[in-house]
């Protein structure tokens, strides 16, 4: 990351007004979807700004004209340094104005204080050049896909969020990717980033079908924790026909990321009474299926088993 230490003091003319499909506010909230995100294809430019700042408000018009004048080809994401003081710690923001160039979810230019229009431009034009230079070559999806879906089950949530942001780089409407990088989120453990994604997400992708996978895995990832699993095994043991307590085990070994134990728990209490309370138990594997989703190896194994206890 390269830093310049300059602070010009100029008197910048407003030559565009701010357009807001290319400029925008960002909070803490929504910045993994509106930058993070949003970089694999366009860069964007992150500018840190109080409220209180002078120098903020003498740098703010020169960089609104300069991403206007771009047409488009990169963003401009305005923060609040008091209004997300956690984004400025992440970034190591100490004083403001304070501006970062991203590109495919990194930062990889930046620069500190008021800057002339030149070197606004010259800033915006880098990143521009580094577009235009990592244009990658086309990828085959499906197979792209699998091999994602594959790092995921793996566990490594890293390497199958790097393949699924490419793939929405070459197809941005792609819902699978989309659903896949949530989950990779939660893997990882990051759930707020999960959520965030799907609470953002761009209509396409959201009134697709696969969506509802991400909505179920968010959902059970935010859910409390069942408890230690023991207690559960102790009522199973003292009674075997107990399927609260199956069903209550499932979620808490889901919990702690044993998704094959979870679904054996649920397919033990369906092989023992698959009517118990409406196909209770049934029902809450094909949430977890859905959690999960439908390539994930958990849930093919299980509703392979699941084919068995229910036909044989």
């Amino acid at each position: 990351m390269i830093f310049s230490q300059d602070s010009i003091s100029a008197q910048p003319q407003n030559t565009a007004q701010p357009t807001a499909a290319t400029i925008f506010d960002v909070t803490a909230h929504d910045f993994e979807q509106k930058v993070m995100a949003a970089s694999m294809k366009t860069p964007v430019i992150v500018d840190f700004w109080a409220p209180w700042c002078g120098p903020c408000k003498q740098l703010m018009p020169v960089l609104e004209a300069a991403v206007n004048a771009a047409g488009g080809q990169v963003l401009l994401a305005k923060v609040n340094l008091d209004e997300n003081p956690e984004l400025a710690q992440a970034l190591r923001v100490q004083s403001v104005p304070m501006v970062f160039g991203f590109f495919q979810g990194q930062p990889v230019d930046a620069f500190m204080g008021v800057q002339p229009e030149s070197k606004i431009k010259e800033f915006i034009g880098k990143l521009l050049a580094m577009a235009k230079g990592a244009q990658p070559d086309a990828i085959d999806i499906p197979e792209a896909l699998k091999g994602a879906a594959q790092a995921l089950a793996d566990g490594d949530a890293a390497t199958a969020q790097a393949i699924y942001m490419q793939i929405l780089q070459q197809d941005e409407q792609n819902a699978d990717a989309y659903v896949g990088i949530v989950r990779s989120f939660i893997e990882a453990g990051q759930i707020d980033e999960a959520k965030s994604m799907v609470d953002n997400a761009p209509d396409v992708i959201a009134k697709s079908s696969v969506f509802e996978q991400a909505k179920s895995a968010v959902e059970l990832a935010n859910a409390p924790q069942a408890g230690n699993t023991q207690q559960f095994i102790d009522k199973i043991a003292a009674d075997p026909n107990d399927h609260e307590a199956r069903i209550d085990l499932a979620y808490a070994l889901y919990a702690q990321g044993k998704k094959g134990e979870a679904t054996d728990a649920l397919l033990d209490s369906i092989a023992i009474d698959r009517e118990w309370n409406d196909e209770a138990a049934r029902k809450e594997l094909l949430t977890l299926f859905s959690a999960m989703g439908h390539s994930d190896p958990v849930t093919v194994a299980a509703r392979r088993k699941l084919s068995s206890i229910l036909f044989s």
